[in-house]
């Protein structure tokens, strides 16, 4: 096979730029990098050493802004904010709430609740102050109240403090007295609220000029009163308050997704501190609830099926826990802790007896749930009589409540993991086209009425009711090299292989196929895959076997059918094969993708592809080619400059990139978070990575696995790794510099990025026995955001490559916003890009340029990424190794918890020596 231009083989980098000779000496004859060529002259001088104590980073300012691209009006979806008094002062206020015994109230609801009654009752004596409460521990007023402590007997009727099943049985032995039953029932119930003044907080802190801001402690202490109110707004209209998105119980917000549950439009509003000065920011958000209506409905559509008698109880248990219900017997609202373990006519508990005799008051009888709402509510129980019950009650005083008398109420958020139709229908949902959307953010602004709430009146805020005119720029897309030294040109974000073959092809001469799909034609597939490479440069010969499963194998469990397979598929081979295509029967969530890959790239170590082709054309073929040769070390496509070896600040000094990501368990599990970091290698490219995986303690979002030291100085963490392979495949050369790339921290976890993170970066670098510490750029990525960009009057998105580092970007930090891909449907997101830290010392629009391309490099894809390759990469990584645990497995342990209270950690499989330096995630 001719050999393309520029590439040598699969392993090997471009040609190393010439770096000096003198070794550079090992502080132990054991290193596991041995002596070679030390940092450029320049470099040295300024690097940090090894023995150097680490000192706390803190995140750069702005470097200035960028001037390449073609200069582009845009619209962004953030409304000015005009600060008329600027020396207003809030006053932070202590609430301590309790019963008239002294017990505290902790319940959620009722705080909103006894803080509109207390305004109510004790205006006057509060100087007709208005609050912005946070529904549990403070307030907040402009300008101070009349006392520093006030305490308020404050009255609520039993529909608001309502005991939860105080008038229905107890099956805990001892049953509340009738008597209390009935005082609980029909009487206000009295708490006590204390308020006492804590803070002062100036509004001036967010009101300060450019050179000032953040300069006050209180900075942040502003803005959250200020969201504090937005939420208040909101909840005295009745919404669903999820963080700052709002939700409001309207018909029209409602659309129906599926097992009766219902995507809920609302609305995202925020203040947000800019260059432009204070904003708000306000979006369309959308969450999922629950259908109202009877718990029997739910339970049927939710697992789908048509009968009571079929519904799985364990499963029902699980996703009712913690609704709210209302019954109609009482007209009461209720919290289901659980399900009764008998059903409703089975089901025994003990009250008393209540006969108005009082020698008899401490008698007590034994009767069912189904008896006691015959007798005392008259009411005739009819098919849930043989179902459980709802368990309304606390652990050790359950409350049962018959499934019939039960409806869930409106506005409930469901958080657990949606089905695959699901989440489809959901996305379909809440497309919404750009023009549309300016239409409803403009509504809304006007709609909310913000400059009527007397919070934000009393401090002189106002807000514009139209989009901010911001100026953006269009950057070029990069000019990209094919096979046969061909250039090709992105078009709007995407290109194409039609006509054009890849840059370094693999050849595959001996590969098997195998088929758990019994409407798939593999020799159909693989005979279109192999005229499809020809055209694209793989030569692929015919495959050696096609294995189809066995019938009889599909009732088996997905363990013992991928053992099956393979035990024929080896029986079958004569050696091991470069690439076995595995054709699956469901292309999404097939239970046997995860012990299939962990058998093929942990167990043996074989490239594998997984396919599930619904309808096979030359697009389809190509995609699945462009992974197949990514996996097996050819290349696809590199950028012109790339492939010339002229990347600025990189060609010249050995430059390693990370990206870096978790990804967590379904909503509502206790699953392992998976940790995944892909790194570069073969440098100077840019294009080529290999990725590594640990798993950490569920949804906890910082990595922790970066640098596992062990003994005698070894190391068993994500970086050591991948610092070897950056060695051995980039000609010897140890990087000097590293650009870090981190996607899914929110601001507030920045610090602990460039000071924890970073720092264990460094110290794998360390226990490497490296005498000089390389130069990091860190850069967090941020998809989880609500700025949008328009184009003014155009019903298009804004074009791939607009870049914002102006006016709505941070008043003081380096960050900017780029939508470097093209969006078809719905309105397009851009990439939130922080720079943390830049001791490398890119130039801002060569680090704008660099990040452009990064998104342009992705081997598996011929459209630009929304974010750089580097974190998809390690984003698909951590999905792909994560469904090589046994999570039924897991399932089960949850419940052996160790001496110390955890859960054992279980480990991901480690990849196969084969396979492990592979582009695996493609």
């Amino acid at each position: 096979m001719e050999k393309t231009p520029g590439i040598a083989e699969a392993d090997k980098p471009l040609s190393s730029p010439s770096l000096p000779d003198s070794p550079w000496p090992p502080t132990s004859p054991d290193s596991p990098w041995p002596p070679d060529s030390p940092s450029p002259p320049d470099v040295v001088a300024d690097m940090e050493t090894a023995q150097e104590p680490p000192t706390e980073l803190s995140i750069i300012s702005k470097k200035g802004f960028g001037t390449m691209g073609k200069r582009i009006q845009l619209l962004a979806n953030h409304f000015k904010v005009d600060v008329t008094d600027p020396d207003a002062m809030f006053f932070q206020y202590s609430v301590a709430i309790t019963t008239e015994d002294k017990r505290t109230v902790e319940g959620k609801g009722i705080g909103r609740k006894l803080i509109d009654r207390l305004y109510q009752t004790y205006s006057s004596e509060l100087g007709g102050k208005r609050f912005s409460y946070d529904g549990d521990r403070t307030l907040y007023t402009v300008g101070p109240l009349p006392f520093d402590k006030f305490e308020f007997k404050v009255l609520l009727e039993e529909s608001f403090a309502k005991h939860p099943g105080a008038d229905n049985p107890s099956a805990n032995g001892s049953p509340r007295e009738e008597t209390k039953r009935s005082k609980h029932s029909f009487q206000s119930k009295a708490f006590i609220v204390e308020i006492s003044f804590a803070v002062e907080i100036p509004l001036r802190s967010i009101a300060l000029p450019l050179e000032e801001v953040e300069s006050d402690a209180n900075y942040q202490d502003a803005l959250r009163v200020l969201d504090i109110t937005l939420r208040q707004q909101a909840a005295n209209r009745g919404c669903l308050l999820v963080r700052q998105s709002f939700f409001q119980d309207d018909a029209r917000n409602f659309s129906e997704i599926g097992g009766d549950l219902m995507r809920v439009r609302g609305f995202h509003s925020s203040f947000r501190p800019t260059l432009g000065g204070l904003s708000l920011n306000m979006d369309v958000s959308t969450t999922v609830v629950l259908k109202p209506g009877p718990v029997i409905e739910f339970l049927l559509h939710n697992q789908n099926v048509t009968e009571a008698r079929y519904i799985d109880w364990a499963k029902a248990k699980k996703v009712l826990k913690n609704l709210r219900v209302h019954a109609r017997h009482r007209n009461q609202e209720f919290k289901i802790s659980g399900l009764s373990e008998k059903p409703c006519i089975h089901q025994l508990f003990t009250m008393k007896v209540r006969n108005g005799d009082e020698n008899n008051q401490g008698e007590t009888v034994n009767i069912t749930v189904y008896e006691y709402f015959a007798k005392h509510h008259g009411l005739k129980l009819t098919f849930s009589a043989y179902l459980p019950c709802l368990d309304v009650g606390k652990p050790n005083r359950p409350i049962y409540l018959p499934l019939e008398l039960c409806c869930l109420v409106s506005l409930q958020r469901y958080t657990k993991a949606l089905a695959p139709m699901q989440k489809a229908s959901l996305i379909e949902k809440s497309r919404e086209k750009p023009q549309d959307r300016i239409k409803t953010l403009t509504n809304a602004v006007g709609n909310n009425s913000y400059d009527d709430d007397p919070v934000l009146a009393a401090c002189g805020i106002s807000i514009e009711k139209k989009l901010a005119q911001v100026e953006g720029r269009v950057l070029d897309p990069p000019k990209l090299k094919v096979g046969k030294n061909d250039d090709c040109f992105p078009n709007n974000g995407r290109w194409s292989f039609n006509k054009k073959t890849l840059l370094q092809p693999s050849h595959i001469d001996y590969w098997a196929v195998v088929n758990f799909s019994a409407r798939c034609d593999t020799s159909y597939v693989s005979r279109e895959l192999i005229k499809c490479g020809m055209s694209k440069g793989i030569n692929i010969e015919r495959p050696y076997t096609l294995i189809e499963e066995e019938p009889l194998m599909k009732k088996s469990s997905v363990v013992a059918r991928v053992e099956k397979m393979f035990e024929r598929l080896t029986s079958k081979l004569t050696r091991e094969p470069q690439l076995i295509l595995c054709v699956l029967p469901e292309k999404k969530h097939c239970e046997i993708y995860g012990p299939w890959k962990k058998k093929c790239l942990s167990d043996v170590g074989v490239v594998t592809q997984c396919i599930c082709p619904l309808k096979i054309t030359d697009q389809y073929l190509t995609n699945v080619l462009l992974k197949i040769n990514s996996k097996l070390g050819g290349v696809n496509s590199l950028l012109a400059i790339e492939h010339s070896g002229h990347l600025p600040l990189i060609k010249d000094t050995p430059t390693m990139i990370l990206g870096m990501d978790v990804s967590h368990g379904p909503p509502g599990s206790n699953h392992p978070s998976i940790a995944a970091v892909a790194g570069s290698r073969c440098w100077p490219l840019i294009s080529r990575y290999r990725a590594s995986a640990r798993t950490q303690s569920s949804k906890e979002e910082m990595i922790d696995a970066l640098c596992k030291p062990l003994d005698e100085g070894n190391d068993n963490g994500i970086i050591r790794e991948l610092l070897l392979d950056f060695y051995e495949s980039s000609d010897k050369c140890k990087p000097f510099q590293i650009i870090v790339f981190r996607d899914g921290v929110s601001e507030s976890q920045f610090n602990q990025v460039l000071n924890v993170e970073l720092s264990q970066i460094k110290k794998a670098y360390e226990l490497l026995e490296a005498v000089i510490i390389p130069k990091f750029t860190v850069i967090v990525a941020q998809k989880n955001h609500h700025t949008k960009l328009f184009l003014p009057n155009s019903t298009e998105n804004v074009p791939p490559g607009t870049v914002v580092d102006t006016k709505i970007t941070h008043p003081r930090n380096y960050d900017f916003y780029m939508c470097a891909h093209s969006v078809i449907h719905g309105t397009s997101k851009p990439v939130h890009y922080h720079v943390l830290l830049d001791e490398i010392g890119f130039s801002v629009d060569g680090l704008q340029n660099l990040i452009h391309s990064l998104s342009y490099v992705n081997q598996r894809s011929t459209t630009a990424t929304s974010v750089v390759a580097p974190i998809c990469y390690a984003h698909h990584a951590a999905a792909q190794m994560g469904q090589m645990l046994n999570f039924d497995d897991l399932s089960e342990k949850s419940s052996d918890v160790t001496s110390e209270g955890n859960i054992p950690m279980p480990e991901l499989p480690r990849l196969h020596r084969n396979v492990k330096s592979s582009m695996f995630f493609c």
